[in-house]
């Protein structure tokens, strides 16, 4: 996986001294902006956070081709975190103390962000639309952390609610990491059950790095689940599905989150994952389907990185983009009060992509509350009917 990026900082330019900075915001002078990321750039999560880091800084180059923002150029700083809470800690301690950014943003994983945002919080550097959708994100508000669109249970909640509904689906039962993330999952499902007065009927966790869902995969079949909702990213994603459809288990459907919205998961070998379920927030980025500026984008994309973008490089178009469009916004004295009260006045958000309209404000810190669904048909994620645009 190529990964690029040109403005990590390397030696002796860790040590920008703070008298520097023109104004009392770190990681703002007269001529740059700082922002930090960490990101999983080599474990079980970096087909999320390569393509999104690479996205980012062709977002950032575009606008610093364009003379910056109010005359000062941004400058990203990315850490590896190999999807790992210490190195998360690790990383962001290093961005917050030695780089010195003004604001994290598009930082990935439920657990990771959970573990690091009491430090950003302390240091006063805001969290911008990390790659989790973890009710923790947005709730309560925060002032410091904003979320992109809809929440982890929100989205498992509108899935479920899907095929129960749409479906006819009696018997829902759960497939979860046992982390931060797949918990969350898990709330939303027994939160929706609750809702439509229905049983969970069986569960199984698992940790991340999990191989093996054989026992998993049989005992949810011998409970009678005809639904599992999955609180799974790519790898125990594919998978526990791949093992279900092997023993003949063909009268059961699956479905998860944005967490599985992916390409390696449609395009898995053999067409592993065809009839699986996902919510998502804006159509695929296919060339052969693109708008006109979506292609620009595209073909960009791919002359510079050596590959296609994923869905989770259109995202990253989409967080920085709408992450630039608040340090305008926030003006020329830009300070982290200026820009949170930016980011509370975007309205009516509109990116390439055609996702949903994105809006923030003082009490609400999610930019979209609604999703669709996508099911895996000949290798690629296709909308699901009109009825597909769901709101919690």
């Amino acid at each position: 996986m190529k990964f690029i990026l040109n403005s990590i900082l390397v030696g002796a330019t860790l040590g920008m001294a703070v008298t520097a900075y023109a104004t009392e915001a770190q990681g703002v002078t007269d001529k740059e902006i700082v922002l930090g990321m960490h990101t999983d750039l080599s474990g079980v999560a970096a087909s999320f956070g390569v393509p999104v880091a690479n996205a980012f800084q062709m977002r950032i180059d575009e606008a610093n081709a364009a003379g910056g923002i109010h005359g000062r150029k941004i400058r990203l700083v990315v850490e590896d975190t190999g999807y790992q809470v210490p190195r998360a800690v690790q990383a962001a301690n290093k961005l917050l103390n030695r780089d010195k950014v003004f604001a994290m943003v598009g930082n990935a994983g439920t657990q990771t962000n959970n573990a690091v945002f009491p430090i950003q919080e302390k240091a006063g550097v805001p969290n911008l639309f990390p790659i989790s959708w973890a009710r923790t994100i947005s709730e309560p508000v925060n002032p410091l952390q904003f979320a992109i669109y809809q929440t982890y249970p929100n989205q498992v909640r509108a899935g479920v609610r899907y095929m129960v509904e749409k479906k006819h689906k009696k018997a829902v039962c759960a497939l979860y990491q046992d982390t931060d993330y797949g918990r969350d999952v898990f709330s939303g499902i027994t939160e929706q059950l609750k809702a439509m007065n229905l049983p969970l009927v069986a569960e199984a966790s698992h940790s991340p790095t999990e191989t093996d869902f054989t026992v998993s995969i049989s005992r949810l079949r011998e409970a009678g689940c005809d639904l599992i909702a999955l609180g799974t990213i790519v790898r125990d994603t594919i998978v526990p599905y791949t093992v279900a459809r092997k023993q003949g288990w063909t009268d059961v459907d699956f479905i998860g989150t944005a967490g599985i919205y992916d390409l390696t998961v449609s395009s898995a070998q053999g067409g592993a994952t065809e009839g699986l379920y996902a919510t998502g927030f804006f159509d695929p980025p296919y060339r052969d389907t693109a708008n006109p500026e979506v292609a620009k984008w595209f073909d960009a994309y791919t002359e510079r990185f050596g590959r296609e973008p994923a869905i989770q490089a259109a995202l990253g178009q989409v967080i920085m983009d709408l992450t630039l469009k608040a340090i305008d916004a926030a003006g020329p004295d830009l300070t982290v009060k200026s820009l949170t009260n930016a980011l509370e006045h975007i309205e009516g958000y509109q990116d390439m992509f055609n996702g949903p309209l994105q809006s923030l404000s003082p009490t609400n810190h999610a930019s979209a509350n609604s999703s669709r669904i996508y099911v895996v048909h000949n290798g690629r994620w296709e909308l699901v009917g009109e009825s597909a645009v769901l709101a919690e």
